[in-house]
């Protein structure tokens, strides 16, 4: 990025929920750690490139310990020479008031990126701030905006959501992925104007490709409902309006935005116990039979045992030409809140099996110990308690008021413009769900999904790419359609929110990872291929909104 073309400001997200548990136990090691350390070793190489050319640096690399990153930065800048003024922003952690918890963290504003800029620092550190903050909080800088500016700020809320996964706006974990070379995908970058629009782009002859579909991608990734609720502001992703603006470029315009709530949301993990699994490979015939086997021989060993959850993957094909597509998998997945009950006397047990058990009895790895694991939760706390920070760069502490917020608004499930959950709403005439001839189809062939985890939560967005197709998918995806498709969701609350101008429907699906990422029941536990799944069923499509065939276009 600093040596691909210009820039003013360099930008680098570091932090994810399983961050947060891993740079927790980092910490109950050593009290000094607590921030990416994978960062450093980067700006070892880029600090004396940024300073060149005149680029700010604002990262979110702080982790737990922004002030002890900011020093060790300080010391970096120092071995190689390097002259630059360093800041950071404190008061995310909340720690001390979670009993039991690992880590507490606010998701803070931009605010404090913004004063830390304006005070002249060349690298800003900070903690736990949102995602998109790291673009909103220097946007504010450079034009000088007021916390008032909802619209502006929320515009620039925007292109930070666009750019704070990287390359899955320029290509990366795309559904129409075929369609361009993404074996290397240059990084996005935002061209932000006065006004709040932007432009996404990338640096000229970098891989990938920047089109209204991978900015679409990346806009549905990890949203809930309407409203992008943030410290600053409350950004609708209802009033979002894409076009394309040359090659690899496309504008942002017409965001809307509204007051921020008046809470925080707080991120809190914990240590949830110890786990432990074995997949057990059965081939060839007789395998539900051989599967039945293995479990009700352990049936004894895992009483007592807190959670033990069996899946059966039939990988398996009849009549195989090689053996492993001839086999199935078979996992189980243990936890406890003690090491004993699911440690290596557990996975031993299961390998003793091997000459007593189905006929081709072998698993996929050898037996190991209990490893712990962690749990994720979000909380809610008055914006006005938490003591945001701004540590400038001559060590004096300014204190960021919390932004001006809304009373809480009502939004309706399903809201947006769209059906309510469970529902299609009725068609306009000629919106093109007239009855017309269909053919079974997957779903991707007509739309493209984006899936991801927000704690035990995941969304899946899905978006047409026309109009005729947008009003199929709008009239035919309803929350029971999905459910039907997905039949691991039937049993969960999923709420669906329309995106008009993006031609998109937007699924939450509550409690489908349990207590988060880090718990690891699930075979997807961050919800990644979700969409891809809800993408690979099939169901009746009109044939005339179908791409043709291959080789029958012009």
């Amino acid at each position: 990025m600093l040596t691909g073309g210009p820039l003013d400001v360099l930008t680098g997200d570091y932090l994810a929920e399983l961050t947060m548990l891993i740079l927790g136990r980092d910490r109950l090691k050593n009290p000094d750690l607590g921030y990416a350390k994978t960062f450093l070793r980067q700006l070892e190489e880029g600090l004396g490139l940024a300073h060149e050319r005149g680029v700010r640096i604002v990262t979110n690399a702080g982790g737990l310990h922004p002030a002890g990153l900011a020093d060790a930065i300080r010391a970096l800048a120092a071995k190689v020479g390097v002259p630059v003024s360093v800041a950071h922003v404190e008061g995310d952690d909340l720690t001390s008031r979670e009993d039991g918890a690992l880590t507490a963290n606010a998701y803070l504003g931009g605010a404090g990126i913004t004063a830390c800029l304006r005070a002249g620092a060349d690298v800003v550190v900070t903690g736990r701030v949102t995602d998109a903050a790291l673009v909103s909080g220097p946007a504010a800088w450079w034009f000088d905006w007021a916390p008032e500016d909802h619209d502006r700020l929320a515009g620039a809320v925007v292109a930070g959501h666009v750019l704070e996964c990287g390359t899955q706006a320029t290509g990366g974990n795309y559904s129409f992925f075929t369609a361009h070379d993404v074996r290397r995908p240059g990084f996005p970058l935002a061209e932000i104007s006065e006004d709040g629009s932007a432009v996404i782009t990338k640096h000229p002859g970098t891989g990938g490709a920047v089109t209204t579909g991978t900015v679409t991608a990346q806009l549905l990734y990890e949203t809930q409902g309407v409203r992008y609720l943030g410290p600053d502001v409350t950004a609708r992703l209802d009033t979002v309006r894409l076009a394309d603006d040359g090659a690899d470029r496309v504008r942002i315009t017409g965001v809307r935005g509204e007051r921020p709530p008046a809470s925080l949301k707080v991120g809190v993990t914990r240590i949830g116990g110890w786990r432990n699994e074995v997949v057990f490979v059965l081939t060839g015939l007789d395998v539900e039979a051989k599967a039945a086997l293995v479990r009700s021989q352990l049936a004894d060993t895992l009483e007592g045992v807190a959670d033990a959850a069996w899946t059966l993957a039939r990988t398996d094909h009849a009549d195989a030409d090689t053996e492993e597509t001839a086999s199935a998998l078979l996992r189980l997945v243990v936890r406890d809140p003690s090491p004993d009950r699911v440690g290596r006397a557990l996975t031993s047990t299961a390998i003793e099996l091997a000459l007593g058990s189905y006929p081709g009895f072998h698993v996929a790895a050898p037996p190991g110990p209990a490893q712990p694991y962690g749990v994720f939760a979000s909380s809610s706390v008055p914006a006005a308690e938490v003591p945001h920070t701004a540590v400038l760069p001559d060590g004096t502490r300014l204190p960021i008021p919390a932004a001006s917020s809304a009373p809480p608004a009502f939004e309706a499930r399903g809201s947006g413009g769209g059906a309510p959950e469970g529902g299609g709403g009725a068609a306009p005439p000629g919106s093109g769900a007239e009855p017309r001839e269909t053919v079974r189809a997957p779903l991707g062939a007509l739309a493209g999904a984006r899936s991801g985890d927000k704690g035990g939560d995941a969304n899946v967005g899905v978006w047409a790419r026309s109009g005729p197709a947008w009003d199929w998918l709008r009239d035919t995806l309803t929350v029971d359609r999905f459910q039907a498709l997905l039949p691991e969701t039937r049993c969960l609350t999923v709420h669906r929110h329309e995106l008009p101008n993006l031609r998109a429907l937007n699924f939450t699906v509550t409690g489908i990872l349990g207590d988060g990422v880090a718990s690891g029941h699930r075979f997807d536990p961050q919800a990644k291929a979700l969409g891809e799944w809800l993408r690979a069923r099939h169901l009746d499509i009109p044939v005339h909104l179908l791409p043709p065939p291959e080789g029958t276009g012009p």
